[in-house]
């Protein structure tokens, strides 16, 4: 099968395979492992307490792989300013950037005149088409099924996939239920040129911040294992259920302020359970493609097999 996209010729990579943002969790180990096993790997800048820190973790990537990585910056969800992490990508050449969470036009300002490939997460068509108006290389459209932030639209990925590869020239990469070959030949059939994956490479074992517990959680996890929550702030984003979310969609329901939510939804409250396996002393992200997560393999295992089962399914219909 021929793996070569407009999303691998952008990025300069051999299987058109992303791997998520991961708040707290997708630093140089993961990002690594993704990009040497032919997918592009991300450092979370956000999530770490200074722009130095960054500079640390790219640099430690490098060591790691001669590959193409990406720096994922989500600019709205982290309560600071992105634009001294961004600064860093910048002054370190990393070759590939991707936004999430926010309005990203001055992100693309302070990206104009540098040779920085540009991702765009979007949850919604009139989105992508504004990433794209802004000078975006390509979307990530992510449905109602993933982890983390999700859109407030309830749109599947099936449904919204195609939608915005019929608004936009620019490349599409799908994101959202995606854990498998079956879900990687599904988003090409779809028009997508790519996917990215966030939940899946949670449960591998070169994501090392994430706590055995959690990696656990989601093996034995089923599709009616999360929840989404946030909704009453608009801010809608899928977890894990446990005790803890039970008692934030109870204080949703009786119209909590966010003041009243803002320790509950906290990132040191998904820390604990994370970085730490307080399993009921937090929260943690996932997408309903947990009840497709069976195991914990190895990032190359994980890639190689997504590749050879979608060869195998394309094979049978040709």
């Amino acid at each position: 099968m021929n793996w070569t996209t407009r999303v691998s010729k952008l990025l300069n990579i051999k299987y058109p395979i992303i791997q998520g943002g991961l708040a707290h969790l997708a630093y140089s180990e993961l990002a690594a492992a993704v990009s040497n096993a032919g997918g592009l790997g991300q450092i979370t800048a956000m999530s770490l307490p200074n722009p130095e820190l960054l500079r640390d973790e790219i640099r430690k990537v490098r060591t790691l792989t001669d590959k193409p990585f990406g720096v994922n910056f989500a600019i709205s969800q982290h309560g600071k300013s992105f634009e001294p992490y961004l600064q860093v990508a910048i002054e370190e050449k990393v070759p590939v950037v991707s936004v999430t969470g926010g309005n990203p036009t001055p992100f693309f300002q302070q990206l104009e005149g540098v040779d920085i490939k540009k991702l765009v997460l979007v949850a919604a068509k009139r989105q992508a088409m504004k990433a794209e108006m802004l000078g975006a290389d390509a979307v990530m459209v992510v449905g109602q099924e993933g982890g983390g932030h999700i859109g407030r639209d309830d749109l599947s990925t099936m449904v919204l996939v195609p939608q915005v590869v019929d608004a936009v020239s620019i490349p599409v990469i799908a994101s959202g239920g995606i854990g498998d070959g079956r879900g990687l030949l599904a988003a090409l059939s779809l028009g997508a040129e790519g996917v990215e994956m966030g939940t899946r490479f949670i449960a591998t074992k070169e994501c090392v911040h994430a706590h055995s517990s959690y990696k656990e959680a989601l093996v034995n996890g089923d599709e009616f294992s999360t929840v989404v929550i946030k909704k009453s702030i608009g801010a809608p984003a899928r977890t894990l259920k446990n005790s803890w979310t039970d008692k934030i969609l109870e204080l949703e329901n009786e119209n909590a302020t966010y003041e009243t939510l803002q320790d509950y939804i906290s990132g040191e409250a998904n820390r604990r359970y994370a970085h730490e396996g307080k399993t009921e002393e937090g929260f943690v992200w996932a997408g309903q493609v947990i009840g497709l997560i069976h195991d914990i393999p190895t990032v190359q295992e994980l890639i190689d097999r997504m590749v050879q089962d979608a060869e195998t399914i394309q094979r049978r219909w040709v």
